[in-house]
C-alpha cells in the first residue's frame, strides 16, 4: 500500500511539474498574446492597409507613445513613420518650430495654391527657424543611439504595429552624407524596408541615395506631388536597384494623368509603397476631398493590388479638411473602412 501511495504521489508531482514546465513559456508570452487578442488586422485579402503618421499632424502630442495610441485606435497594423516620434524618443533636440502651422502652408505651396502675404511671411520665418534647427539636429544625428530606435521598434512590434517605411528629414539635398547614412541606419533599426522622401528632381542626388541605400540593403521610395508623370521616376529607377517609387495615387490623378491605374500595373515591381487619398482631377480643380467624393479610383486601385497580389502597402494619407466635430483619428478610421469595403 505504501509503495502504491508513493507511486501515486510521484505521478501527481511529476504531472504538476510537467504542466508547470509547459505553461512557463506560455505564461511568459501571455502579456503579448493578451495584448493582441481580439485585435483586427488591417491586411485585407493580402493587401496591407497602412497609414503615414503625418495623418495625425494636427493632434497636439506627437510623441512615440501618443502616436502609437492614435494608430491602434484606427485599427491599423502597418505604418510609414515620420521622423518626429522616433527621433524625439531617441533623444533628438526639440523642434522649436510650430510644424502644425507650417504643414498647411507647405501643402498649399506644393499644390501651387496662392499664398497670402501673411502666409508667405509665416512660411519664410518658419523655414529660417527650420534651417537653424536642422543644423542642431545634424550634430545630434552624428552620434544618435541606434539602440533607442531598436527599442522604439520593439515597443511598436509588441503592439502589433509593423514599420515598413521611415521618413525623417535626412535625405534632402541640404543634408550631409553623414545624415543620409544615419537615416538609413535608423530605418534599418526600426525594421523598415525603405525610406521615403520627396523626389528631388536631381539625378546626381537620386544616384547618391540609391548607392548609399544599396550598402544597407534598403530601398529609397521617391514621393511625388503634381509633378508626377509616368516617366518621373525612370532615371532614378535605372540608376540603382535600391531606388524605388513612393507613388502618391491621389496627387497623380490631380496632376492630370490619364488612365492612372496603368502606372500601378506597369511599375508594380518598383513601387515600395503607395499613398492613397481622394483628389479631383486637374480639370475638375484638383481638390482634396473625403474619400468617395473625388475623382481618384481608390477602390479600383486596391482591387488591382488584391487581384494581382501586389505586395507593396497602400498608405492612407489624410489630407482633406477635417469636418467640424470630427478628428484625424475618426477620419482615418473612415478611410480604413472604405478600404475594407473596396476589398471585401
Amino acid at each position: 500500500m505504501k509503495s502504491k501511495n508513493t507511486r501515486r504521489q510521484f505521478l501527481k508531482t511529476s504531472s504538476g511539474l510537467l504542466a508547470a514546465s509547459l505553461m512557463a513559456p506560455m505564461a511568459n508570452a501571455m502579456p503579448a498574446i493578451l495584448h493582441r487578442f481580439g485585435k483586427h488586422t488591417s491586411q485585407v485579402h493580402g493587401v496591407r492597409i497602412g497609414v503615414i503618421t503625418y495623418s495625425f499632424r494636427e493632434l497636439p502630442d506627437q510623441g512615440a507613445e501618443a502616436t502609437l495610441d492614435y494608430i491602434r485606435q484606427c485599427g491599423i497594423n502597418y505604418i510609414e513613420l515620420m521622423g518626429g516620434p522616433a527621433e524625439s524618443y531617441a533623444g533628438a533636440p526639440k523642434n522649436p518650430v510650430n510644424m502644425r502651422a507650417l504643414f498647411p502652408l507647405f501643402r498649399k505651396r506644393n499644390q501651387k495654391q496662392e499664398l497670402t502675404e501673411e502666409e508667405k511671411k509665416t512660411l519664410a520665418e518658419g523655414e529660417e527657424q527650420l534651417k537653424l534647427y536642422r543644423s542642431e539636429l545634424a550634430t545630434w544625428r552624428a552620434s544618435a543611439p541606434m539602440q533607442k530606435f531598436e527599442a522604439f521598434a520593439t515597443m511598436y512590434k509588441k503592439a502589433g504595429i509593423e514599420i515598413y517605411a521611415f521618413k525623417p528629414d535626412a535625405f534632402g539635398m541640404q543634408n550631409t552624407d553623414a545624415e543620409i547614412e544615419y537615416g538609413l541606419k535608423a530605418a534599418k533599426a526600426l525594421g523598415a524596408s525603405h525610406v521615403t522622401l520627396e523626389h528631388p528632381s536631381n539625378d546626381a542626388h537620386t544616384l547618391k541615395l540609391g548607392k548609399a541605400a544599396e550598402k544597407f540593403g534598403m530601398k529609397v521610395g521617391y514621393h511625388g506631388h503634381e509633378q508626377q508623370t509616368p516617366t518621373l521616376w525612370d532615371t532614378a529607377l535605372s540608376q540603382s536597384p535600391a531606388n524605388a517609387m513612393n507613388l502618391d495615387f491621389g496627387h497623380y490623378v490631380a496632376a492630370g494623368n490619364a488612365n492612372p491605374l496603368a502606372i500601378i500595373q506597369s511599375k508594380s515591381e518598383r513601387i515600395a509603397s503607395m499613398h492613397i487619398k481622394d483628389r479631383k482631377t486637374k480639370a475638375n480643380g484638383g481638390d482634396n476631398l473625403p474619400w468617395g467624393t473625388g475623382d481618384t479610383p481608390i477602390a479600383q486601385a486596391l482591387q488591382l493590388m488584391r487581384d494581382n497580389k501586389y505586395t507593396f502597402p497602400a498608405t492612407i494619407e489624410l489630407e482633406y479638411k477635417i469636418p467640424d466635430g470630427s478628428s484625424p483619428i475618426e477620419e482615418v478610421k473612415k478611410c480604413v473602412e472604405f478600404c475594407k469595403r473596396a476589398l471585401a
